[in-house]
């Protein structure tokens, strides 16, 4: 795999396709392409995720390198999910908050490739994305969601539902879309 860092976790699925999640501390180029593939694709899905349609590869790959500027300095966490063809999902952790919510942490840009879904890559980057957070001792994470799967698979992990902010944001296409808010309380790890 690509990268630096280490591996958060890994799974295999029923089909055989093993898929690894990593917590790099640099992006390489290999990882910049993998995760502007990512963003691009998830832009042409209907994905709303800051970006309209549409999106390029080298738009996104900018992107992600201000993401990775942004991991060095410890601004954010990065978690990459990889199969044997490489960068299939992501996620991050915004720890840059202010000084009165250090035990806190934004969850951003869930985001899995369209060949890779429905093979539990989105649920294994949440899980990775809670364990980060505990180790950098963060106890509440929130995040707003557009999509209706992802609703569901942050239900199925036990967030809390806030409410929907109607005309949140607009889709790639132009059209408007209601967000919905999630939290999630983290058990802190014991003391060493």
């Amino acid at each position: 795999m690509s990268g630096h860092g280490h591996a958060a976790s890994g799974f295999a699925r029923a089909n055989g396709t093993a898929v690894t999640v990593r917590r790099p501390v640099a992006l390489d180029d290999a990882d910049l392409d993998g995760l502007a593939e990512v963003l691009v694709d998830c832009v042409a899905g209907g994905a709303s995720v800051s970006f309209m349609a549409p999106l390029t590869h080298e738009r996104a790959r900018a992107f992600w390198a201000g993401v990775g500027d942004g991991v060095v300095r410890g601004e954010r966490a990065l978690l990459v999910a990889d199969d044997e063809s490489g960068v299939v999902g992501t996620v991050q952790l915004v720890l840059d908050l202010p000084e009165n919510q250090p035990h806190r942490a934004d969850l951003v840009k869930l985001l899995v490739h369209r060949r890779a879904r429905r093979r539990g890559v989105g649920e294994a980057l949440l899980r990775a994305a809670e364990a980060a957070a505990r180790e950098l001792g963060r106890t509440l994470l929130v995040l707003d969601t557009a999509s209706a799967d992802a609703e569901r698979l942050y239900a199925r992990a036990g967030w809390q539902r806030v409410g929907a902010i109607p005309d949140y944001a607009l889709l790639p296409d132009g059209a408007p879309s209601d967000t919905v808010v999630y939290y999630r309380r983290l058990d802190p790890l014991p003391a060493p």
